[in-house]
């Protein structure tokens, strides 16, 4: 089956390396990715079963993976090792992804041309056997998991609204320590003012 949480062979190599130890830790892998550059990158998406992972929870996967890739060494060069949340537009990565967020509008990209396309824009609506289903213009199109390069959510309102909503109720964003933000538009020949935002 294709895996969307890890690419390339390297990927998948330090995916073997890291997946034990994110998931001993009671998290679940995303995405890993080596990122080229001057200096090397890991890149290593991990969220708990109940997709309310912090920034406390990024700082102890890091600091155990360091250990483990440093007895590992699955790297010649240097590299920087970087663990994150998956965000709200999140990459879709897992079967499981695209039934937890169904409902939401999503991208889809496919390794060949389906019907004359590799991109679907749509809405999620869920999963059938090994396919994904998505509403687009035409109608709904069973993608199946193995043709897909990659998808993510589409940072909507809709989206934003129910996601912040959801980490209020679990008591993860307290409103108190928020200032009020109020945002002024600019008038006009105050190019310059532009999303200027001023806290209070």
């Amino acid at each position: 089956m294709n895996d969307l949480v890890a690419k390339a062979s390297i990927d998948r190599r330090l995916a073997e390396i890291i997946t034990p130890v994110v998931e001993g830790m009671g998290y679940e892998l995303v995405r890993v990715r080596l990122l080229g550059g001057k200096t090397k990158t890991v890149q290593v998406m991990a969220d708990r079963p109940d997709g309310r992972i912090e920034v406390d929870d990024c700082a102890r996967i890091s600091t155990a993976l360091s250990a483990t890739l440093d007895v590992e060494d699955p790297l010649e060069d240097a590299y920087t090792l970087e663990v994150s949340s998956p965000g709200i537009d999140r990459p879709l990565t897992r079967l499981k992804d695209f039934v937890a967020w169904e409902g939401y509008e999503a991208k889809i990209e496919t390794t060949e041309m389906i019907d004359g396309r590799r991109r679907f824009k749509g809405v999620l609506a869920g999963v059938e056997d090994d396919e994904v289903l998505i509403e687009i213009e035409e109608g709904t199109v069973g993608l199946k998991f193995d043709w897909l390069s990659d998808a993510k959510l589409v940072l909507t309102d809709d989206l934003i609204r129910d996601v912040l909503r959801s980490r209020k109720e679990a008591g993860q964003i307290d409103e108190a320590q928020f200032d009020e933000v109020i945002t002024e538009l600019p008038q006009e020949g105050d190019a310059d003012d532009a999303g200027d935002t001023k806290e209070h």
